[in-house]
């Protein structure tokens, strides 16, 4: 029997099935992109901090973590994150600056071409 690779997740394996799946229909290399990152080992996968996001990201904008987001940092811009997963506290933070996280299918259901949205990887 051949050792099995990838995620153990289901629900992340869920994602991947369904994030390549509609990128090879709806030919969206964004979808093909946020999939391959997603079946990265999970030592491989990003993790981004609060901080970055403030440094890097403008006000209003669509950002995607095929990751992890951690409360590192301070922020003060609302921004709408859509992330595999992210600690409470980072919640915690970007709720109270007016921004958002959703999940990765809802940020893919919304603008599944990816326009205007920053991938932190």
């Amino acid at each position: 029997m051949p050792q099995r690779t990838g995620s153990s997740n289901p629900d992340l394996q869920k994602l991947i099935a369904e994030l390549r799946s509609r990128g090879y229909k709806e030919k969206s290399g964004f979808m093909l992109a946020i999939a391959n990152e997603l079946a990265k080992p999970s030592r491989s996968r990003a993790s981004v901090n609060i901080s970055k996001l403030e440094r890097t990201c403008n006000a209003k904008e669509d950002v995607i973590i095929p990751g992890k987001l951690l409360a590192d940092g301070i922020i003060s811009k609302h921004v709408t994150v859509a992330c595999f997963s992210s600690s409470e506290e980072a919640r915690k933070k970007i709720e109270k600056a007016g921004g958002k996280i959703v999940s990765i299918e809802h940020l893919v259901e919304k603008n599944p071409k990816g326009t205007g949205v920053r991938i932190m990887c």
